[in-house]
């Protein structure tokens, strides 16, 4: 099975950034939370916009399809 890329914390511009280097996401994170950690699976590739959060946080965050980034959500 090939890794899925997950792009975490990502508002603005640095999103396209990523996206040129790394290719679209199949998933975004919209913070570092324990859901999020919970959908990554051994291989996956995790892009912080930020750095890596060693602790995630304590609420869960909404999730973003790809296709919602693009339309400008």
């Amino acid at each position: 099975m090939k890794p899925a890329v997950h792009f975490v914390g990502f508002r603005g511009e640095e999103y396209w950034s990523a996206v040129r280097v790394w290719g679209k996401p199949g998933f975004i994170h919209v913070g570092n939370d324990n859901r999020m950690r919970r959908e990554m699976a051994d291989g996956d590739v995790v892009i912080y916009a930020n750095g890596c959060e060693a602790r995630p946080s304590d609420r869960n965050f909404s999730d973003l399809k790809p296709q919602d980034r693009e339309n400008g959500v």
